[in-house]
């Protein structure tokens, strides 16, 4: 696609946060030649969920204005556990899991990126190899004193909470990686500023010019407060069958939808201004996030799909039926009888047995579409039931007694 570098910068630019510095990527994309974009991911969850896909967009479009990307799995980075963001140390993954997730990744990305223009590495590639004295030679490229102006270091550091000697190598690791892929350009979230700019440090070191670096913000989750994350519960996985993830996109906040349609739509920022003028005047909120749901279905599925979890979606909610084609699970228990709040965490519709009682004493709770207030009620093995929680968390559960106690 041939477009004009101002074009480029301003798409380019569109959601995101830090770019560094402008003057160098307006340079390099004067110059006319392909640029080498990458960006990292660890694979620390077997799922990738839209909140990773605000950075795959941003790849996305460098893929329309002809470059080519870098999909770096860091399956030696994920087993050191980047600490970025938290206040104690990450635990680190084995060989094994990181691998398995690596491979789910590589299943999922070709639903956004162009496979022609994508290149997966791995960073074992050139980690797995080096040794002692090459990480002692690569350790000696930063000090402590710029490791400790990293903010999370800087607190931890400061409250006396440890910092193990491997969360410094992180960073380096990282910053390496840029090094020996010759990226031009390297993608991030707002979090990871820190590390990209130890990248354009490194490149330096090495001779190389530094990466001019992009970030993207971070994508609230569903409850629109914390960013998106699997430990949380507010992630909508792109691997999440249809039904799931319209309902669950239909669950955000009226405010929290512009948010989604800034950072997740395809749309031209044109129409979206266009979309928030309707509402303005009148436009039923729904009916737009209808929109944005329909369009993030059908990206990860297909139009088809999209349309039916939208049927499937009024018919429950606007017209009170139960989803259609709900799967029913079987629970073993080892007595006669479950508490009813076990059985909701255990299937997942609840964090914990203390939200369940909270949902049962509120009312939010039915069974067989009948409306359970006792938070001690129990149900017995050998009955298939249908659990609701709120308006749109579902189960259908058969409990069996487990044949050692029968």
């Amino acid at each position: 696609m041939a477009t004009s570098v101002d074009e480029q910068i301003a798409e380019l630019k569109r959601g995101a946060v830090d770019l560094i510095q402008e003057a160098d990527l307006r340079k390099r994309l004067g110059l006319g030649r392909p640029l080498r974009v990458k960006a990292g991911f660890d694979p620390t969850a077997p799922d990738l969920h839209l909140g990773h896909t605000v950075l795959i967009n941003k790849m996305r479009q460098f893929q329309q204005f002809g470059h080519d990307v870098i999909f770096l799995i860091g399956d030696f980075t994920g087993m050191i556990g980047d600490p970025t963001g938290k206040n104690v140390t990450r635990p680190r993954l084995n060989a094994e899991e990181v691998a398995a997730n690596a491979r789910t990744y590589q299943e999922q990305i070709y639903k956004i990126l162009d496979r022609e223009r994508t290149t997966i590495e791995f960073n074992s590639r050139w980690f797995g190899s080096m040794s002692a004295s090459g990480l002692i030679e690569l350790a000696a490229k930063h000090t402590v004193a710029r490791m400790l102006e990293r903010d999370d270091f800087e607190k931890r550091y400061r409250s006396g909470q440890p910092i193990a000697i491997h969360e410094f190598l992180y960073p380096l690791v990282q910053g390496y990686d840029s090094v020996a892929l010759r990226a031009d350009v390297e993608l991030g979230g707002t979090d990871q500023k820190f590390n990209l700019l130890v990248g354009r440090h490194m490149q330096e070191t090495y001779g190389q010019e530094p990466q001019i670096v992009l970030t993207t913000p971070l994508l609230e989750g569903l409850d629109g407060v914390q960013k998106m994350s699997k430990s949380l519960g507010n992630t909508v996985a792109i691997a999440d069958p249809p039904q799931q993830m319209f309902g669950k996109l239909m669950s955000i906040s009226d405010t929290l939808m512009w948010r989604y349609f800034e950072l997740l739509s395809f749309r031209p920022l044109a129409d979206i201004a266009r979309l928030r003028q309707a509402v303005a005047e009148g436009r039923n909120p729904r009916d737009v996030k209808f929109e944005l749901a329909l369009e993030i279905v059908a990206r990860f599925h297909s139009t088809a799909e999209a349309e039916r979890a939208q049927a499937d979606f009024t018919a429950r909610f606007q017209q009170g039926a139960l989803p259609a084609d709900l799967p029913e699970r079987v629970l073993t228990i080892a007595t006669a009888s479950a508490r009813l709040t076990a059985v909701l965490k255990d299937l997942g519709l609840v964090a914990s047995t203390s939200e369940a009682t909270r949902k049962i004493e509120e009312g939010a709770v039915r069974v067989d579409q009948e409306k359970v207030t006792n938070h001690r009620a129990e149900l017995a093995a050998g009955a298939s039931h249908v659990l609701q929680v709120g308006k749109r968390s579902f189960a259908r559960v058969r409990l069996e007694k487990s044949p050692r106690e029968a």
